[in-house]
């Protein structure tokens, strides 16, 4: 019998597949879907702060269209309520996949200033998720601002947010950093539980015929897996106690077996699911047994970490090591002949 059990954030999970957040978490008729195909936990999409200052004033401007054309608005129909969108809609989810679900529930902030953030963070606690993620999201395009100012601020937020909440803190971070082990390093101290590698920052486009920059959401491929496989596999022996999830083109369960290998404690999929349903969770955890038997592992905590990289102190020259050893190894294709070359020595 192949054990899938494992932990994240201090929390058992059956599986470490788990459903990152996306429109494929967004109703309680899809958490459930993914609860009976399999999955160990879903995180429930990203609250964002420009959604909220958007969308609810833009609301209510549409709803009280006419309240002064007509005076029996204001007592002929009922109270207008707005607890199904921006921060209260988040929170009436969370609230009914905690009544309905018997897998963790993890709530996604992804904000931009900080007070909003702690406002949001704390609505949001209180529907008792199992826990936060928090989702650090930005481009940093201001001159100004240097890598430490940007490190201490998010560091600055880390810490109020563990001064309100004492649910389990996970961090999904961005791959543009100055020096990615050593801010990991400083968000463990800080008090957080987990981190998420990584985020995928959706690029605009040139559209040719019309010179607009177009935005559009490509979902990830397995190629877009090669990134966070590779910090997994460097973060983990730095950080031992620290819980690992990898997400980006996790596709299958040999996906999910290489982001264990390297020391994830969880494989997230969101892309596959949107393409593929929820059973696409249930065929990769069906993948991830077969391979398992075929190699002989009785357990997930066997095989994680097997394939990180090794302790050693300077990791970078063992990196190094590696990248010339795979340029030295590339195999060069001969010349091809031209139709009209001689095949004679």
């Amino acid at each position: 019998m192949t054990n899938l059990g494992c932990t994240y954030l201090g929390i058992p999970l059956r599986s470490p597949i788990v459903a990152s957040a996306s429109p494929m978490t967004n109703s309680l008729e899809r958490l459930r879907a993914l609860e009976q195909a399999g999955a160990g936990a879903v995180v429930l999409p990203s609250l964002f702060e420009e959604e909220v200052n958007r969308d609810v004033p833009r609301r209510r401007i549409d709803l009280d269209a006419g309240r002064d054309s007509f005076p029996e608005y204001g007592t002929y129909f009922p109270p207008l309520e707005f607890d199904h969108f921006g921060p209260l809609g988040h929170l009436k989810l969370i609230t009914a996949a905690k009544a309905h679900l018997s897998i963790p529930v993890i709530a996604s902030v992804n904000g931009a200033t900080a007070g909003w953030w702690l406002r949001n963070v704390e609505l949001l606690a209180a529907g008792a998720p199992d826990a936060l993620e928090l989702n650090l999201y930005s481009v940093q395009a201001n001159p100004e601002l240097s890598a430490t100012d940007v490190e201490d601020g998010y560091l600055r937020l880390i810490d109020d947010v563990r001064f309100r909440v004492s649910l389990p803190l996970a961090v999904k971070l961005s791959p543009y950093l100055s020096s990615t082990a050593n801010f990991a390093r400083r968000l463990v101290d800080a008090g957080v539980d987990g981190l998420v590698l990584f985020n995928r920052f959706y690029q605009p486009d040139i559209n040719l015929d019309t010179l607009d920059a177009e935005r559009s959401v490509d979902l990830s491929t397995p190629d877009d897996m090669v990134l966070p496989l590779r910090w997994i596999g460097l973060l983990r022996p730095l950080l031992p106690r620290t819980s690992l999830a990898l997400t980006s083109g996790v596709r299958g369960g040999r996906d999910v077996a290489k982001a264990i290998l390297a020391g994830a404690d969880v494989a997230m999929m969101a892309s596959a699911l949107l393409r593929r349903g929820a059973g696409q969770v249930a065929i990769a955890e069906a993948e991830l047994v077969a391979w398992m038997t075929m190699r002989g592992y009785q357990s997930v905590a066997q095989m994680r970490g097997s394939a990180s990289s090794p302790p050693t102190r300077d990791v970078g020259a063992y990196e190094r090591a590696h990248y010339i050893r795979a340029l030295a190894r590339y195999p060069i294709s001969p010349p091809a002949r031209s139709s009209g070359q001689s095949t004679r020595a």
